[in-house]
Protein backbone atom coordinates (compact mmCIF):
# COMPACT_ATOMS: atom_id res chain seq x y z
CA UNK A 1 0.00 0.00 0.00
CA UNK A 2 1.48 3.40 -1.20
CA UNK A 3 1.82 6.15 1.75
CA UNK A 4 -0.66 8.43 0.12
CA UNK A 5 -3.57 5.65 0.27
CA UNK A 6 -2.24 4.40 3.92
CA UNK A 7 -2.81 8.20 5.04
CA UNK A 8 -5.99 8.51 3.82
CA UNK A 9 -7.36 5.42 5.41
CA UNK A 10 -8.01 5.60 9.62
CA UNK A 11 -5.32 3.25 11.07
CA UNK A 12 -7.41 2.20 14.37
CA UNK A 13 -10.99 1.34 13.31
CA UNK A 14 -13.46 2.45 15.89
CA UNK A 15 -14.34 0.31 19.20
CA UNK A 16 -16.03 0.58 22.39
CA UNK A 17 -13.32 2.65 24.28
CA UNK A 18 -13.94 5.57 21.61
CA UNK A 19 -16.35 8.65 23.08
CA UNK A 20 -19.07 7.93 20.79
CA UNK A 21 -22.51 9.18 20.12
CA UNK A 22 -24.55 6.62 18.64
CA UNK A 23 -24.18 2.87 17.69
CA UNK A 24 -20.96 1.67 16.11
CA UNK A 25 -23.08 -0.75 13.72
CA UNK A 26 -24.23 2.73 12.53
CA UNK A 27 -24.40 2.69 8.65
CA UNK A 28 -22.33 5.44 8.85
CA UNK A 29 -19.07 6.33 11.28
CA UNK A 30 -17.74 9.98 11.33
CA UNK A 31 -14.16 9.82 13.18
CA UNK A 32 -13.16 13.18 14.09
CA UNK A 33 -9.79 14.06 15.61
CA UNK A 34 -10.05 17.23 16.87
CA UNK A 35 -8.35 20.18 19.31
CA UNK A 36 -10.77 22.00 22.10
CA UNK A 37 -8.66 25.04 21.30
CA UNK A 38 -8.95 25.01 17.23
CA UNK A 39 -11.55 27.38 15.85
CA UNK A 40 -12.36 25.01 13.15
CA UNK A 41 -12.96 22.17 15.03
CA UNK A 42 -15.25 23.63 16.84
CA UNK A 43 -16.88 24.99 13.26
CA UNK A 44 -16.54 21.68 12.59
CA UNK A 45 -17.87 19.74 15.27
CA UNK A 46 -21.08 22.05 15.33
CA UNK A 47 -22.08 21.59 11.35
CA UNK A 48 -21.78 17.89 12.08
CA UNK A 49 -24.27 17.78 14.95
CA UNK A 50 -26.68 19.93 12.49
CA UNK A 51 -26.00 16.77 9.97
CA UNK A 52 -26.35 14.67 12.76
CA UNK A 53 -29.96 16.14 14.02
CA UNK A 54 -31.06 16.30 9.58
CA UNK A 55 -29.61 12.38 9.14
CA UNK A 56 -31.53 11.19 12.00
CA UNK A 57 -34.52 12.98 11.67
CA UNK A 58 -34.98 11.38 7.57
CA UNK A 59 -32.68 8.22 7.69
CA UNK A 60 -32.95 7.39 11.53
CA UNK A 61 -31.20 7.04 14.73
CA UNK A 62 -28.91 4.22 13.88
CA UNK A 63 -27.46 5.44 10.49
CA UNK A 64 -24.68 7.55 12.24
CA UNK A 65 -22.26 7.59 15.10
CA UNK A 66 -20.14 10.20 15.73
CA UNK A 67 -16.57 9.47 17.15
CA UNK A 68 -14.05 11.94 18.79
CA UNK A 69 -10.27 11.61 19.46
CA UNK A 70 -8.33 14.21 20.86
CA UNK A 71 -5.70 15.82 19.06
CA UNK A 72 -4.03 18.68 20.73
CA UNK A 73 -2.30 20.61 18.88
CA UNK A 74 0.23 21.91 21.73
CA UNK A 75 2.90 23.60 19.48
CA UNK A 76 0.09 25.72 18.60
CA UNK A 77 -2.59 25.83 21.44
CA UNK A 78 -1.50 25.83 25.13
CA UNK A 79 -4.23 25.03 26.66
CA UNK A 80 -5.39 22.16 24.68
CA UNK A 81 -4.22 19.21 25.95
CA UNK A 82 -5.14 20.06 29.57
CA UNK A 83 -8.96 20.58 27.76
CA UNK A 84 -8.52 17.17 26.37
CA UNK A 85 -7.75 15.81 30.37
CA UNK A 86 -10.52 17.90 31.88
CA UNK A 87 -12.61 15.96 28.79
CA UNK A 88 -11.41 12.50 30.05
CA UNK A 89 -12.36 13.55 33.41
CA UNK A 90 -15.63 14.73 32.89
CA UNK A 91 -16.05 11.24 31.02
CA UNK A 92 -15.14 8.81 34.23
CA UNK A 93 -18.35 10.93 35.59
CA UNK A 94 -20.80 10.49 32.75
CA UNK A 95 -20.23 13.87 31.38
CA UNK A 96 -18.11 13.71 28.52
CA UNK A 97 -20.31 15.31 25.74
CA UNK A 98 -21.52 18.03 28.34
CA UNK A 99 -18.13 19.50 29.22
CA UNK A 100 -16.91 18.35 25.14
CA UNK A 101 -19.50 21.19 24.05
CA UNK A 102 -18.57 23.81 26.86
CA UNK A 103 -15.29 23.44 25.81
CA UNK A 104 -15.63 24.13 21.89
CA UNK A 105 -18.10 26.97 23.13
CA UNK A 106 -15.59 28.41 25.46
CA UNK A 107 -12.46 28.27 23.86
CA UNK A 108 -10.91 31.09 24.84
CA UNK A 109 -11.33 30.20 28.60
CA UNK A 110 -9.76 26.64 28.75
CA UNK A 111 -7.00 27.58 31.63
CA UNK A 112 -7.01 25.05 34.51
CA UNK A 113 -9.38 27.41 37.12
CA UNK A 114 -12.23 27.53 33.64
CA UNK A 115 -11.78 23.56 33.72
CA UNK A 116 -12.83 23.20 37.10
CA UNK A 117 -15.45 26.29 36.95
CA UNK A 118 -17.32 23.99 34.16
CA UNK A 119 -16.89 20.58 35.91
CA UNK A 120 -18.16 22.61 39.18
CA UNK A 121 -21.46 23.76 37.10
CA UNK A 122 -21.56 20.08 35.48
CA UNK A 123 -21.79 18.74 39.11
CA UNK A 124 -18.81 16.92 38.98
CA UNK A 125 -16.74 15.29 42.21
CA UNK A 126 -14.53 17.95 42.18
CA UNK A 127 -12.28 16.20 44.21
CA UNK A 128 -12.34 13.48 41.66
CA UNK A 129 -11.89 15.76 38.78
CA UNK A 130 -9.29 17.87 40.44
CA UNK A 131 -7.24 14.98 41.25
CA UNK A 132 -7.44 13.06 38.05
CA UNK A 133 -6.10 16.47 36.53
CA UNK A 134 -3.43 16.42 38.86
CA UNK A 135 -2.31 13.57 38.73
CA UNK A 136 -2.88 13.18 34.98
CA UNK A 137 -4.81 10.31 34.63
CA UNK A 138 -5.92 10.42 31.67
CA UNK A 139 -2.48 11.26 29.18
CA UNK A 140 -2.36 7.82 28.40
CA UNK A 141 -5.63 7.48 26.66
CA UNK A 142 -5.52 11.21 24.80
CA UNK A 143 -1.68 10.19 23.80
CA UNK A 144 -3.51 6.73 22.35
CA UNK A 145 -5.84 9.15 20.35
CA UNK A 146 -2.75 11.35 19.34
CA UNK A 147 -1.05 8.17 17.85
CA UNK A 148 -3.80 6.77 16.30
CA UNK A 149 -4.05 9.67 14.33
CA UNK A 150 -0.75 10.68 13.35
CA UNK A 151 -0.64 7.12 12.23
CA UNK A 152 -3.78 8.23 10.27
CA UNK A 153 -1.78 10.69 8.80
CA UNK A 154 -3.38 13.12 10.82
CA UNK A 155 -1.12 16.38 11.39
CA UNK A 156 -3.61 19.09 11.77
CA UNK A 157 -7.40 19.56 13.28
CA UNK A 158 -9.86 18.98 12.08
CA UNK A 159 -9.92 15.45 10.68
CA UNK A 160 -12.54 13.50 9.75
CA UNK A 161 -12.83 9.73 8.47
CA UNK A 162 -16.17 8.91 7.22
CA UNK A 163 -16.81 4.79 7.44
CA UNK A 164 -12.70 4.42 7.67
CA UNK A 165 -11.65 7.30 5.00
CA UNK A 166 -10.31 10.45 5.07
CA UNK A 167 -12.98 12.96 4.38
CA UNK A 168 -10.88 16.10 2.45
CA UNK A 169 -13.10 18.04 0.61
CA UNK A 170 -14.89 21.59 1.57
CA UNK A 171 -16.07 21.97 5.39
CA UNK A 172 -19.42 22.89 4.05
CA UNK A 173 -22.74 21.20 5.14
CA UNK A 174 -23.97 20.22 1.35
CA UNK A 175 -20.62 18.51 0.56
CA UNK A 176 -20.21 17.09 3.98
CA UNK A 177 -23.70 15.91 3.53
CA UNK A 178 -23.20 14.40 0.07
CA UNK A 179 -20.17 12.48 1.27
CA UNK A 180 -22.04 10.87 4.24
CA UNK A 181 -25.15 9.50 2.17
CA UNK A 182 -22.33 8.19 -0.83
CA UNK A 183 -20.51 6.46 1.84
CA UNK A 184 -23.68 4.44 3.00
CA UNK A 185 -23.82 3.28 -0.17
Amino acid sequence: MNNDRKHRLLFVPPSTQDRKQGMLSATVVLVMYGDYQCQESADVYRLLKVIGRQLSISLGEDYLCFIFRHFPQIQIHSHALRAAEAAQAAAVQGQFWQIHDILFIHQQQLADGYLVEYANDLGLNISQFLQDMCKHVHLERINQDIESGTHSGVTATPALFINGIRYSDRWNLKELIAAIVTASH
